[in-house]
Parts: C-alpha cells; structure tokens; sequence
C-alpha cells in the first residue's frame, strides 16, 4: 500500500485550506454574476470582492483601494516594475535589484534592459543579505525603482527592507519587495517594512494558484499591464476571478488570526528537523542566515552527496533543490553560487519547507528517512 510522502515543499505551494475553499464555493454556482453589472447579482460579487480586498488590506496594514488583484505572484511582480518604469521614463531610466531575486523579478528586469532600462543587480553575502550601504552606493539621479525581495524562496533569508526603506524614502524612490514567501509567515505591514509596493501569491498562503495581489502606495503612478476596460480602478483590465479573490481575502483574514501562534510552531518543527538531520546524517551545512530567515525555511547542504540523489532515494519525503537539470546535466543553484558556496557544495543543496499540516510525527520521521539514505549514499 502506497501512502503519501511527507509534504516539506510548502515554498514551492500550499493546499487550499478547506475553510478557504468554502468561502469560495458559492462563486461557483450561487453568486456567479459580473462584478461589473449593476443588477443584484453583480451587486453581491462586487461586494465579495471589496470585503476580500479589506481583507488582505488588513493582513498589509494598508488602505484596501491600495490594493491591485491580479492572476499572481508573477503578474504582480511585472506589474510592479513595468508599471513603475513606464510611468516615471521621463524622470529616469535605472533600476535597483539583488541577484537572488525570484525570477518574475529577474526576468521582467532584463525585458526591461531590453527596452533601454538599466539595471543594477547587487551582490549579496554569504547568508544572503543586501547591503544597504551598497544600495545607497548605486543610487543615481536616474533611478525611478528599487526592488529587494522580502524572503528568499530557496533559503529562507530576510533583507534589511527597513534600513533599505529609509534609503529609498530620502531620495523619493519607490521601493517594491516580493513578499510572496513571506506574507502569511511573518507580519508584512507596509509601514513597519518600509516599502510602496509589495507582492501578493495567493498559493503561498494557502489560497488557491492563479491569484495574487499587489500593494500600491496611494500617490504612486502605475502603467497598466492589461489594457481594457476600467476594473481595479483602471490599472488591472479583465472581468475579476471572484472566487479565486475569495479565497484570497479569507486566507489572508486566517493568517492574521494565527500569526503568531504559527510562526513559532513552524520555527520549532524547523529547528527540530535541522537538530534530526545534524545528529543522524552526519555534516551538513546550514545555507542561509542563522536567524533572520523564514521561519519555516530549512535549506541543507549534503557534503559528498547530490540533493537529486538524496530525494530520489527517500520517496517518502517530498521536497525540492534549488538546482536546474539541463539536458541531463545538474546545474548548481545561482541563490547559493551567489551566496559563495561552492559548485559542488551547493549540488548537496536541499530545501525543506514547512507549513500548517506538518506535525512533530512527520518531522521525525523524516529525519529517520534522509539520514539512513545519506549515509547510504555516503558509503557508495
């Protein structure tokens, strides 16, 4: 009888909450009309999605008409930097970002070097961390967006954002972060971070794939990515997922509810896991900072062992490397080589995530699992 591996990939996604899931059913069937059409079915959707726009508002401790829906964690991202770039052309054309930002980052800034934007990408040190002092440094007259990622989805680590904030707020820069790892796990108030914009993913908090938000400061200027007619006061065109919204707003209503409660429960089960693997692997490295990451974010280096390796042994336990196969060939994680570690360190790299169902059982068992196959893989 098969039974179902432990699931430590909550970074990767969540499972929709089934208390997220009953709030969204009726926009299935019951209450199904256009959020635009003023008759009484249009009424009740549009109210829906206001209440879930109050909702995630309140999670960011910001004004809901400063939140923008939009189809996810990516979206927003583009939305964020193309929308920011395009609007403000005629005041500059540079850009600020990290090398260990999430790809809807790094990609959506090199369309832009593309389309005659310049982009500094800054280095990072051993755990992770911008410097401020190097974000300062790269300031020019022409730069119109910085964008440093809250948490790293692959270690864990968290940026200065206040000290990067202030930086940012002196010179009239806007600054945007990623906070898809991190809303949900940690606070992610607007004002306590520093920031003007900020991204939202709904699968990474328990709602479903396919919705996200984004944070836009009241005041600032953003391009549209979809043009159409009027929805999201004009800057996201297209008829609303209403019950993907749903989801979304009742989400973000139960992360508030627990969040501190559930930050400390995962932070626990993480060093917990991290002790298990320690004592029974043997030497394993820790990759990230000590203590300003992720609560639920374990990444490990397996020295004389690749990740692959290790997962593909223990089936039991589904989690994720940060490393690319390219033609059958395994390519080291570009977080860590950026970091300092080494190739063939960092092929040993495994990320554990945890989230709202992994129990004490599960971690260790787990731990039980990976270690027997470490050393197993160890001696061949």
């Amino acid at each position: 009888m098969h039974t179902r591996p432990i699931y430590f990939d909550y970074n990767a996604t969540t499972p929709v909450d089934p208390r997220v899931l009953e709030a969204m059913l009726p926009y299935f069937w019951e209450q199904f009309g256009n959020p635009s059409s003023s008759h009484a079915h249009g009424l009740k959707t549009h109210v829906a999605i206001e209440q879930a726009r109050g909702q995630v508002a309140a999670l960011l401790g910001c004004a809901p008409e400063e939140i923008i829906f939009t189809g996810g964690g990516s979206e927003a991202d583009n939305l964020a930097l193309k929308g920011i770039a395009e609007a403000n052309q005629e005041r500059g054309d540079h850009i600020i970002t990290c090398q260990v930002e999430h790809p809807a980052v790094l990609a959506t800034c090199r369309y832009l070097e593309r389309r005659g934007f310049r982009v500094t990408y800054l280095p990072v040190d051993q755990y992770g961390r911008v410097n401020p002092d190097d974000v300062q440094q790269a300031i020019t007259p022409a730069t119109t967006l910085i964008t440093i990622l809250h948490a790293n989805n692959e270690v864990g680590t968290l940026q200065p954002l206040a000290a990067i904030g202030r930086l940012a707020r002196e010179r009239g820069i806007p600054l945007h972060t990623d906070a898809a790892q991190s809303v949900g796990k940690l606070p992610t108030r607007v004002d306590d971070l520093g920031v003007d914009l900020l991204t939202v993913a709904g699968h990474k908090l328990y709602a479903p794939k396919g919705v996200g938000a984004l944070f836009v400061r009241r005041g600032l200027r953003v391009e549209p990515l979809i043009h159409g007619a009027g929805h999201e006061g004009g800057r996201r065109a297209g008829t609303e997922n209403v019950a993907a919204i749903v989801g979304l707003g009742e989400a973000c209503r139960l992360a508030g509810e627990s969040l501190a409660e559930e930050t400390g429960r995962l932070r626990r089960l993480r060093d917990r896991l991290h002790e298990g693997l320690a004592e029974q692997a043997g030497p394993v490295r820790l990759n990230g900072h000590p203590s300003d990451r992720l609560p639920n974010t374990l990444n490990l280096c397996f020295a004389g062992i690749e990740g692959n390796a290790l997962l593909a042994a223990t089936p039991e336990v589904a989690a994720s490397t940060g490393s690319a196969c390219h033609a059958g060939h395994t390519e080291p994680s570009a977080v860590l080589l950026a970091m300092g570690v080494s190739p063939d360190l960092a092929l040993g790299a495994v990320r554990f995530s945890l989230g709202r169902w992994t129990t004490e059982v599960e971690v260790e068992r787990a731990s039980l699992l990976l270690a027997e196959q470490v050393r197993n893989l160890r001696r061949r």
